[in-house]
């Protein structure tokens, strides 16, 4: 694979990105999560920071983030990124946090990679659990599978809405199919947010979920 494929500054990574963030924040803007100043807010599955790292150019104070991942390198990875803020190493279906502790909790593309259904209900128990009263959920993964990739099993509508019962659900579709995005972008961006706006071609859920 080159490696320049997922370089944050490949045309079609770009794209992805650059798409993503628009709708993030237009979804928490209605959520009425915005500002972010005071928010507490996790990360399950932080790998290396980046999603900490946007969260605090949106407006997010270092101090309030926090994150967690089970690998070694990739949490002081994101220590080394974010100085100050919480990031510890440990598994996301027994989250080392107290009830209610953060106004959001997000996971990106964690739960697809978990085939076990059990240890993802589990985790998706302990996201709730550390939801504060009036806080969000924000999920972004996969509702398209990669049949080349059995490591990972799409997450669809039915099931976001058994992993949390009773939370009601907005979610939209993000994220251009990335063989399609890595054919186009690289020739015409402007083509390629053409084919991104459409939304019939994505391949991501991005959802707020918030406890009614």
């Amino acid at each position: 694979m080159p490696a320049e494929r997922y370089s944050p500054a490949a045309p079609a990574q770009l794209l992805l990105r650059q798409g993503r963030e628009r709708a993030v924040i237009a979804m928490l803007r209605a959520a009425g999560m915005l500002p972010l100043g005071a928010r507490r807010i996790l990360e399950v599955g932080c790998g290396s920071g980046q999603w900490l790292v946007d969260f605090e150019t949106w407006g997010a104070a270092r101090e309030l983030l926090a994150g967690i991942d089970l690998l070694p390198a990739r949490v002081a990875a994101a220590a080394e990124r974010l100085p100050g803020a919480d990031v510890r190493e440990g598994d996301a279906a027994r989250l080392p946090w107290e009830d209610g502790g953060f106004d959001i909790v997000l996971q990106s593309t964690v739960i697809s990679s978990i085939l076990d259904p059990r240890v993802r209900r589990r985790v998706a128990g302990e996201m709730a659990r550390v939801l504060a009263p009036g806080g969000v959920i924000v999920w972004h993964d996969m509702f398209v599978g990669n049949p080349r990739n059995r490591a990972v099993r799409p997450i669809r509508r039915r099931e976001l809405a058994a992993l949390f019962p009773g939370f009601a659900v907005r979610r939209r579709r993000v994220s251009l199919a990335a063989p399609l995005a890595r054919a186009v972008a690289p020739h015409s961006m402007t083509a390629a947010i053409a084919l991104d706006g459409l939304r019939l071609l994505d391949t991501h859920h991005l959802a707020v979920l918030r406890r009614p």
